[in-house]
């Protein structure tokens, strides 16, 4: 079995896709498929179907959902494949499982992935820092979930997921930027600091490429409007790191060199307290 979480709900069994079409048990095959090989209690799983307001019919209803479930991963494995699909969707006390390897999901293979490329980049190998993240980034195909009406719980995991991308893509951003990559990386981070207006790490990056790439006064404009912003909608200064930083680039200041800089710190930990 292989299973997409990042992006669209996908769930290949012999190539024959076993996600159901109905709301309700999407959710749970999605919920049981970021956890293989752990019980997920009855109760969580109802919580994430109905929330607080269970109907009183709620566990049988989800015993028929695991069994449409069960239904659909049969039919896939075929009458030749040893063991059967309540093997494979296992009932135990007090919950149910999927009892895959946690490689056959995609979000495992992305974390190791996220894993590795960090401690790459602790150890100052950003080459393989950078290959490594950007290789767990090109896991994704869309959003986390996209195609799949979250409850509760899967909605604390999709917002996890998405952190997880955004923080992934900084640090792969620090190691290119490491690398002497700014050039190439204009183009990405105007795209990431329109759709994040307020995140001043994505902000730091996108003055260092500018600046790197000998447009001092493009770096310097994006400060000035993120500056414009924060006091506009929030009342507040750039934090002390990214003031910091703009003082720098008017100073010209040498740490800024991909040469001279630490080597083994975020873009905006430069200039961090």
């Amino acid at each position: 079995m292989k299973i997409k979480v990042l992006g669209p709900l996908d769930a290949e069994v012999n190539g024959i896709s076993i996600v159901p079409t109905a709301g309700k048990p999407r959710q749970i095959l999605a919920l049981l498929a970021l956890y293989p090989g752990r019980v997920m209690p009855v109760p969580t799983l109802m919580e994430e179907i109905w929330g607080a307001d269970l109907p009183q019919s709620a566990l049988t209803t989800l015993q028929t959902y695991i069994l449409q479930l069960r239904r659909r991963l049969g039919t896939a494995m075929g009458p030749d494949v040893p063991g059967s699909a309540k093997d494979v969707l296992a009932t135990r006390y007090g919950g149910y499982l999927l009892q895959i390897p946690p490689d056959s999901v995609d979000v495992h293979t992305y974390e190791s992935l996220v894993a590795e490329g960090r401690q790459a980049f602790e150890s100052g190998e950003d080459a393989r820092a950078s290959k490594c993240l950007g290789d767990a980034l090109d896991l994704w195909e869309g959003p986390a979930l996209v195609d799949v009406r979250v409850g509760p719980i899967l909605d604390i995991e999709v917002m996890r997921l998405e952190e997880s991308r955004l923080v992934t893509r900084e640090r792969r951003i620090d190691a290119d930027l490491r690398l002497g990559r700014h050039v190439e990386l204009i183009a990405e981070l105007t795209d990431l600091i329109a759709r994040h207006p307020q995140h001043e790490g994505l902000h730091s990056q996108a003055m260092v490429a500018l600046y790197r790439s000998g447009r001092q006064a493009s770096a310097l404009d994006v400060y000035r409007r993120m500056r414009q912003r924060l006091i506009d909608e929030l009342g507040v200064e750039p934090s002390p790191q990214l003031q910091r930083l703009h003082l720098a680039m008017l100073a010209v200041d040498p740490r800024l060199d991909v040469v001279a800089g630490p080597r083994h710190s975020s873009t905006f930990d430069l200039y961090a307290a």
